[in-house]
């Protein structure tokens, strides 16, 4: 029978005026920018985003394992929840292999100095709770991913926590241990099985967060800010195929589609990502020309809600966003709510062989990518057709992060190789026209 929550609100936790940056006082990296939330009692609360969005650093900022710049974590004591208390759940296991499951588990509890025969009797409960039952004795290695991710969760709830945080729980599993696992523990949650006043889970899959969540909490990225947040009234279970499921999946691809709101610290007024500035993200033209072949044939016939995409592709936000925003930037597509629609171009494109591919892609580069212009700019004015790649890079990095610097030259330079607009080479650090247009 299908369930909502009833209860009282009863505050958890407190973040206010949250900022946090990662690099030396007093400038550095602003990772997260005046996040303020309230999570309460009996409920599922997701932090939806980008990687790079700030949402671990959140997280591990409530654990009390980061401490913020600016701002407050502050938990909540209540007449049922006297004393609140914390456990997290990591994305990759973080098992001791030369210990036991039941060992594992046991861990918390030995931290805590709980004598040994409590500590026992709690951890086989816990992980006869979470379904490893007949496991104690295993080590790690002997285990699936699924089943280290099972002792994971149990060594999370044997300390009976007030909040179970969950760091991209299920993302590094495949995608039907994930779902099993994910079912599993939506039933324990609904059932009142564990331990835990709330579960606050950090994700980057849609779907999983509606799956999931009561609130959804949807976070822009740099800086990672709250840009929406989104009450899930669909009663439980929920079933992904059910026409209000897919409605809130398309309204979330909307909002995460959305051009953000600039950023209040930057300097002078000034908005980083524009002119040679502008960060790109590391997609190949082959995933670009495939993404424009998928939607360009049947069923799509030149249009796909994103969610569709995600599904047929068994693509997440990561991968399909930075894939549909370079073609936006391309103009071989537009970005229109929940959907991607190809431009004609782009349509001529999929039909094209692949020297006529090669000349559309780069008029596209030297059209809207600056930095791209710019390299073609600067070898076509050079008598010699040659510039160094530590020239450009040096000029990215007034802009943006070594990494991203490094990043987005690598990206423009094979783009520019497969247009044949430029190359690049590796033994001189050097870029040339070798066979200028």
């Amino acid at each position: 029978m299908a369930t909502t929550a009833s209860h009282s609100v009863l505050p958890l936790i407190e973040v206010k005026g949250l900022n946090h940056y990662y690099g030396p006082p007093p400038g550095g990296h602003l990772v997260l920018e005046d996040v303020n939330l309230t999570l309460n009692q009996n409920e599922v609360v997701g932090l939806l985003g980008r990687s790079g969005s700030g949402k671990s650093t959140l997280l591990r900022s409530i654990a009390g394992l980061i401490h913020p710049r600016e701002g407050t974590v502050e938990r909540v004591a209540s007449e049922d929840c006297p004393d609140p208390s914390v456990s997290m759940v990591f994305q990759t296991f973080a098992l001791f292999p030369w210990l036991t499951v039941q060992q594992n588990v046991e861990l918390g509890l030995e931290a805590q100095k709980v004598p040994a025969p409590e500590r026992r009797a709690r951890a086989l409960a816990a992980i006869d709770l979470i379904g490893l039952d007949g496991f104690e004795s295993a080590y790690p290695k002997e285990l699936s991913g699924g089943m280290r991710q099972r002792v994971g969760l149990a060594r999370a709830l044997v300390v009976n926590p007030s909040l179970l945080l969950m760091d991209e729980p299920f993302s590094a599993l495949d995608v039907l241990t994930a779902e099993t696992l994910r079912t599993d523990l939506l039933d324990l949650w609904s059932e009142g099985r564990m331990p835990i006043k709330s579960i606050l889970i950090v994700t980057h899959n849609i779907e999983e967060a509606v799956q999931m969540c009561d609130r959804i909490l949807v976070f822009s990225s740099n800086p990672g800010r709250v840009v929406a947040e989104i009450k899930v009234d669909i009663p439980r279970p929920r079933d992904r195929l059910d026409p209000p499921f897919r409605a809130l999946v398309d309204e979330i691809y909307a909002r995460m589609m959305a051009r953000p709101v600039p950023s209040q610290h930057a300097p002078n007024g000034v908005q980083p990502g524009t002119g040679i500035a502008m960060v790109l993200p590391h997609v190949s033209t082959n995933t670009l020309a495939g993404l424009i072949e998928e939607v360009d044939g049947t069923p799509f016939n030149g249009r796909a809600s994103m969610a569709e995409l995600a599904d047929s592709l068994q693509l997440e936000v990561d991968e399909l966003f930075p894939m549909a925003e370079t073609l936006q930037l391309l103009r071989f597509a537009e970005l229109r709510g929940a959907e991607l629609v190809l431009t004609p171009a782009a349509r001529r494109y999929a039909q094209a062989e692949v020297d006529a591919r090669k000349g559309m892609f780069g008029d596209a580069l030297l059209a809207h990518v600056p930095l791209a212009q710019h390299i073609r700019r600067v070898l076509d004015e050079r008598a010699s057709h040659r510039a160094p790649a530590r020239r450009f890079r040096d000029e990215l990095e007034d802009h943006m992060s070594e990494d991203f610097a490094e990043e987005t030259l690598s990206t423009v330079t094979n783009w520019g190789r497969y247009a044949e607009i430029f190359t690049y080479h590796e033994d001189d650090d050097q870029f040339s026209l070798d066979d200028p247009q």
